[in-house]
Parts: C-alpha cells; structure tokens; sequence
C-alpha cells in the first residue's frame, strides 16, 4: 500500500504544479477599464430554450434592464420543442416591448445537438455580425452589452468568452456547486493568462458571425452532442490564437441557476465531461487526465486509509494538495465574488469522489438532459 500510496502523490505533486501555473495565470489578466461610452456594435443575442417557464421571467426582465440603444442588438429564441407556455411568455414579452427586435423560430435537428442546431439556425438569419449566446435561465447584468461593445472597439478580438457564476443560495448542495464552477471559471480565466485557451461557457460567449463562419462553424465535432462553445474556442485558439479575448469585468458576469438536486447535477456534470473525451487541445487533454488521477489518487488513500495504510500519509497528501486549490479558488474568487464557504469543510473531501464518479460514467455511461438521453 506504501507504494502505491506514493504513486498517489506523484499525480498530485503534478496537479498541484498544474494548478500553480493557472493560479500565475490569473493575475496575468487584466479587469477590463472602458475608456469609451458611445454604443457603435450591434448583437444578436442567441437564446435557446427548451421548457423554461419557470426561468423565462428572469432573463426577460433583464433584458428590458440593458443600457444598450434598442436598435443596437436584436434577440433570436429558438424554441427547441418546448411543451410548457415558454413561447407564450416570450411572445407576450414580445408585444410590450415593440421596441426590441425579436424573432422567435423552431429549433431543426441537423446534429446531436440542440445547442449547436440553435446556433446554425440563428448564424443565417442574424442582424449583426456580433452573436452572444446565452441561455434562458440566466440574469443579464444592465451593463452587459455596454461593456462588450467598448471591449469591442479597444480591441481587435473576433471571439470573446467572458464570466458566469450561480446566482446565491443557501444549502450544501448550492454552496458546492458554486465551488465547482468557481474552479471551472478560474482555469478558464487562468488559461487565457498562460495563453493556452481551451474552455469558455456558451451562457456568456460572443464572436463575429464572419468568424463562426472562416472557423467553418461545427465542422468537425457536430456529432457531439455538447460543446456548442469549447470546441469553438479551441478552434479558434489552434487556428487565430490573437483574435481571441477574455473580457474580466464584473459588469458582465452572467448569473444562471444551480442545479436543483444532485441527480441533475450529476448528469450536468457528464455532460460537460462527455466533451473531454473530443478535445483536440494538447493543455486541455494533460489537464483533464491530470485532474482526474490526482482525484483519483486521493479517492485511493481515503479507501486504503480505511484499510490500515497510515493516516498521516493521507492527511500530507491531502493537504499538499488542499494549499493550492485553495488559493486558486480565493483568488479565482476575487473577481467572481460567488462567497462559496462550503469548501474548507465538505467541497474538499467530496469533491474528489464526485468528480471520479462523474469521469467514469462519462465514459461509460449515458446521461440525460431536458427530458432526453444522450449517448457519451
């Protein structure tokens, strides 16, 4: 047991120099200072949506909130056969605000993916040659737009990611999600800052139309059925690594809703990991297998501490391995403000169990999603 506890640490003696370098990373980029007011760009926000009565409200009314010249950006639902009153909603929504224009289609099956069927059918049809997409169940903040259209035009980007975090909520279920996706936001931040781009969120995701269409859209990865946005962007940082940005600022940081039980979460989770398994991202590829034998390197020492191997080697590595993610989480934490407080007492411990679970299953198993069930 000596042995292979030593192997153990080896892969977090490994994960932890990984981390070390994405902690660099997050201070390499800048929060974003806009030095112009006036609105030049104008967007098509994609939005697509499958059964969110109960979310539709929220975003709706933060778009009546943006700052933004009504002229300046147009909204494209696409219903992807919902079978609640969410169409409803979006065209009662429609006629009290004339002054937005909005186009409302049915989502076709081209692929796999809803998501990536969405953006093919919006790409034709949109205003602009700027498209965000986001999803139904977020919060946009009033100064969303503003602050994109300035980066915009301080910069010669051609696709953009920018930040999401879960709105606040109480309960240890909340409390680790907002933990697990401060982790993934601050390596999509610490990435950017080491130069090695590989992970966006499409709630919050924004690039030239003519740029969608030079990268040759989904090309390449179409018959999978997530990853509307990372396999995007790692198009884009292998083929025009300079036209890509990251834009850190707190005006348009997106909030979106957590999960309401774990079993949701677990699929979500395999969902996102389903993806893993396609990249065709060197950086992204050594850090997904390193994430995942660290994980499992202390799933091993808490099985083999109950089987007598000392408690003192697993207590090191954990704490070996406890420093660095800390860090990174509070730093990570800084700029995103998402006040998780779960993680010194439960996040630590369950967090490597949860993400072998959902590793493996990704690769074995099928998941389901918005009343469907997708094949790995």
């Amino acid at each position: 047991m000596v042995a292979i506890a030593i192997l153990c640490a080896v892969y977090v003696i490994i994960y932890c120099s990984y981390i070390t370098r994405l902690i660099s990373g997050l201070g390499k980029v800048g929060e974003f200072v806009p030095t112009t007011s006036n609105a030049r760009t104008g967007f098509s926000i994609v939005i697509p949506f499958r059964n969110e009565q109960e979310n539709l409200g929220h975003l709706l009314e933060s778009i009546s909130s943006l700052d933004y010249p009504k002229d300046l950006f147009e909204l494209i639902f696409i219903d992807d056969a919902s079978t609640d009153d969410s169409v409803t909603l979006i065209n009662r929504w429609r006629m009290q605000n004339g002054l937005v224009r909005t186009t409302l289609i049915e989502n076709i099956q081209m692929t796999p993916s809803p998501k990536k069927n969405a953006i093919m059918r919006s790409i034709p049809i949109a205003a602009f040659d700027w498209v965000i997409t986001t999803d139904a169940d977020c919060k946009l903040p009033a100064t969303w737009l503003t602050t994109f259209d300035a980066f915009i035009c301080q910069n010669t980007f051609e696709m953009i990611a920018a930040p999401v975090r879960f709105t606040k909520g109480f309960g240890l279920l909340k409390n680790f999600q907002r933990l697990d996706f401060l982790s993934l936001q601050s390596v999509t931040v610490g990435s950017f800052g080491i130069r090695k781009p590989f992970m966006c969120n499409g709630a919050n995701f924004a690039y030239k139309k003519s740029f969608f269409e030079l990268l040759g859209g989904f090309a390449g990865n179409e018959k999978i059925a997530s990853g509307d946005d990372v396999f995007l962007l790692q198009k884009a940082a292998k083929e025009y690594p300079e036209k890509l940005g990251y834009l850190k600022s707190e005006a348009v940081i997106v909030e979106t809703l957590p999960e309401k039980n774990l079993g949701n979460l677990f699929n979500q989770r395999v969902r996102w990991a389903a993806k893993a398994s396609s990249y065709k991202n060197d950086y992204a590829e050594d850090l997904a297998l390193v994430v995942f034998l660290s994980n499992l390197a202390m799933v091993a020492l808490f099985v083999m501490t109950a089987f007598g191997l000392d408690w003192r080697i697993t207590v090191a590595v954990f704490v070996l391995k406890l420093i660095p993610d800390w860090v990174f989480l509070h730093k990570g934490n800084r700029f995103l403000k998402s006040h998780s407080v779960v993680f010194p007492v439960f996040g630590a411990v369950f967090y490597p169990l949860f993400t072998v679970a959902v590793a493996l299953y990704a690769i074995f198993g099928k998941y389901s999603w918005k009343g469907r069930k997708f094949r790995v």
